[in-house]
């Protein structure tokens, strides 16, 4: 049994970006133990994490933060991922490297809804932004094997208030992670013009139907370019988004 400060400091090591390799050399215990501590065994649970979840405390029916929920519940919609089938379930939100601002206002989101700790696997060319918790699944009734497209995505009855309260932090998630904001070219008449444009991609038919619900309730226009692709382009309705979403960075 190795010392709890070994540990710890292996896993700051890693977490800090040193391989597993390299934590493992750091502090003198082999790969696979120290490769265990960082990528499969969770942080021991905080006292007072199952106090978080308003869906488990009678005296309490609302997120401490409604906005960050809102925006980690369209980040997970994205691109996250709850494992159930572990000892302790674990979200797991994919970031690009290439937006670091990101990174760190999904960790920031997870700590505001319910994470005592959260963690960040690298991997090439994304980070693995996780929380182990044992009230994630009760946040996040969403979840179910296979991809997301393959199943239903239907809010709850209580998270609907919640998102129609605060649809521009959902859209937010959701365009944080599966949309983009770019400058548009077109040619007319041999004249080229430029002009911002929000595109939000995703193959779930729930899920874009929940982002044109959010953009409805907030009286943006939008259109579909195709059956997996939403369009808000005109220059007013852009402004509005700009207000919510803004670009990634």
């Amino acid at each position: 049994m190795h010392p709890p400060e070994i540990r710890a400091r292996a896993r700051r090591l890693y977490l800090a970006g040193a391989t597993v390799a390299e934590a493992a050399r750091a502090v003198g215990v082999s790969y696979p133990t120290v490769r265990h501590w960082c990528k499969i065994q969770p942080e021991p649970r905080q006292q007072g994490t199952a106090l978080r979840c308003f869906r488990c405390r009678p005296d309490v029916d609302h997120p401490t933060d409604p906005a960050q929920y809102a925006y980690l519940l369209g980040l997970y919609l994205g691109d996250g991922h709850l494992v159930t089938t572990a000892r302790v379930p674990v979200l797991r939100i994919s970031c690009a490297d290439a937006w670091p601002g990101l990174i760190g206002a999904c960790e920031d989101a997870m700590k505001n809804v319910l994470a005592a700790s959260v963690q960040r696997v690298q991997s090439q060319g994304c980070v693995s932004v996780q929380s182990y918790g044992k009230h994630w699944p009760c946040l996040l009734p969403q979840h179910g094997p296979g991809k997301k497209h393959e199943h239903p995505i239907v809010l709850a009855d209580w998270q609907r208030g919640i998102v129609a309260a605060q649809a521009g932090d959902l859209l937010r998630g959701l365009f944080h992670s599966d949309g983009c904001r770019f400058s548009n070219r077109v040619r007319v008449r041999g004249k080229e013009y430029v002009y911002p444009r929000y595109m939000f991609t995703n193959r779930s038919t729930d899920i874009m139907e929940l982002c044109q619900w959010a953009l409805d309730l907030l009286g943006i226009p939008w259109k579909m370019n195709r059956g997996n692709c939403l369009s808000v382009a005109r220059r007013e309705a852009v402004a509005a988004l700009d207000r919510h979403v803004g670009p990634k960075s």
